[in-house]
């Protein structure tokens, strides 16, 4: 029976975020939060590979108390038992962090023969994640994954999507995989799972119940990018359209805008 992990982050709701101009910091609260759609892709994939292959799917997840109902999502539709990592030590935390403590709670519940996340978070967007956890869980990566073909005797087959065209590729397990998501779009849970998942029970790890952790690799302290500052981009000048209906008025009315911007 494959052991199957699904790394899933609760983000903000990227179009409602703000910024407090003042400080340069993002204005989170009052902010509602979604399950990142593209965890919800890998989902999906897991899912069908359960259903296909057997095994037992584990969610996993770091952030505040309130990522149990991202946890509690992914249960309604295929998760079998879910993890959440919470704690303030863990705020603050970049990619190089966050997958040390990742790996280090999945470690803590044994060995994993795949794993499944999205290509990106909506909110971060920086695509490393995956990368990193494959180095950490000394597996092998197959990104951008269009369909799986075959899993067996610990060996798996995918094609994958290339800039130019498609790539069929084999790696052996264990094997984290990013997945496209369009052949992975996410199904709505039954109401006897999602019933069931409201109530189900999530192990919850903090700073102080994860064997073999090191202080000092968690949070800001364990983050090697440094963000000072966070500010909007200075938008330029908005163009204008000139459609008078006569073309040497048009002409007319380009030549003032240019020469008022000194151009000619």
């Amino acid at each position: 029976m494959l052991k199957i992990l699904v790394c899933v982050k609760q983000i903000p709701d990227v179009d409602l975020v703000k910024m407090d101009p003042e400080t340069g910091n993002l204005v989170r609260a009052g902010v509602p939060t979604l399950t990142n759609p593209l965890d919800l892709n890998a989902l999906e994939a897991a899912v069908r590979t359960k259903e296909r292959c057997g095994g037992r799917i584990t969610l996993i997840t770091m952030g505040p108390p309130a990522a149990e109902e991202t946890l509690r999502e992914c249960l309604a539709v295929g998760g079998d038992e879910a993890v959440l990592i919470t704690g303030r030590p863990f705020g603050g935390a970049d990619t190089l962090s966050t997958s040390y403590t990742i790996v280090k709670a999945a470690e803590a519940l044994g060995k994993f023969d795949l794993i499944f996340c999205g290509k990106e978070s909506l909110d971060g967007a920086t695509g490393q994640m995956a990368s990193q956890l494959a180095e950490r869980f000394d597996a092998a990566q197959i990104s951008c994954c269009l369909t799986i073909e075959d899993i067996a005797e610990g060996r798996i087959r995918a094609v994958r999507a290339l800039e130019t065209g498609r790539e069929t590729v084999e790696a052996t397990l264990p094997c984290l995989l990013t997945v496209e998501k369009d052949n992975f779009y996410g199904r709505l849970p039954s109401l006897g799972a999602y019933l069931a998942a409201k109530t189900a029970p999530i192990t919850v790890f903090d700073e102080t119940s994860l064997p073999g952790l090191d202080p000092a690799r968690i949070g800001v302290p364990g983050s090697g990018t440094v963000v000072p500052k966070i500010y909007p981009p200075e938008l330029p000048e908005p163009g204008q359209i000139i459609r008078t209906g006569s073309v040497k008025t048009d002409v007319g009315r380009l030549v003032s805008l240019l020469a008022e911007k000194d151009v000619i």
